[in-house]
């Protein structure tokens, strides 16, 4: 079972690498690394209100609503940002993948209970944040051309590494 948790919690990670084979996420342009990063921010809300539901486990429930409180702030600073550049954030093919992807994951949690739930929840935060983490830093930020949203995506990204530790206290105090 942990290793197909494993596997599924990567999975992002997976879909990430082979679509930046077939695109590049680097060569997006500011409105549509606003769009990846909004669809990014609403499936961890979705994971977080999955886990809320299923979890009985408080660590677990403390995380969720860290993850709802933060990826909403971002979110709506996000969209002030866009309002204000009289923007609108642009579907791409990373949108769409990362969409895919996790409706395949939701589909897969919502059939665990108990530990093995959070087990898969908390593995699967960790390895969301340390793929979503690694996009932003690596191939969104150097390559965002508006100071304002570079700036955004800078301090959600310092949000968002914090995020990652969480995660990893969390998956040492599930297994």
């Amino acid at each position: 079972m942990k290793l197909k948790m494993t596997l599924l919690a990567a999975s992002l990670i997976t879909s990430i690498a082979g679509v930046a084979k077939a695109e590049d996420p680097a060569k997006l342009n500011d409105l549509e690394i606003a769009h990846v990063a909004y669809i990014a921010d609403n499936i961890d809300i979705r994971y977080a209100h999955l886990a809320l539901a299923i979890s009985t486990n408080p660590e677990i429930h403390t995380f969720a609503q860290t993850m709802i409180r933060d990826h909403t702030a971002v979110n709506e600073q996000a969209l002030a940002l866009l309002a204000k550049l009289d923007a609108q954030p642009q579907d791409n093919f990373l949108s769409q993948s990362l969409n895919e992807n996790a409706e395949k994951l939701i589909t897969e949690m919502s059939a665990l209970r108990g530990a093995e739930f959070d087990k898969f929840y908390a593995e699967n935060e960790l390895a969301y944040h340390k793929a979503v983490n690694n996009l932003v830093e690596n191939a969104f930020i150097p390559n965002i051309e508006n100071a304002e949203v570079k700036a955004l995506f800078e301090a959600g990204l310092d949000i968002f590494k914090g995020h990652e530790g969480h995660a990893e206290m969390m998956v040492k105090a599930v297994n």
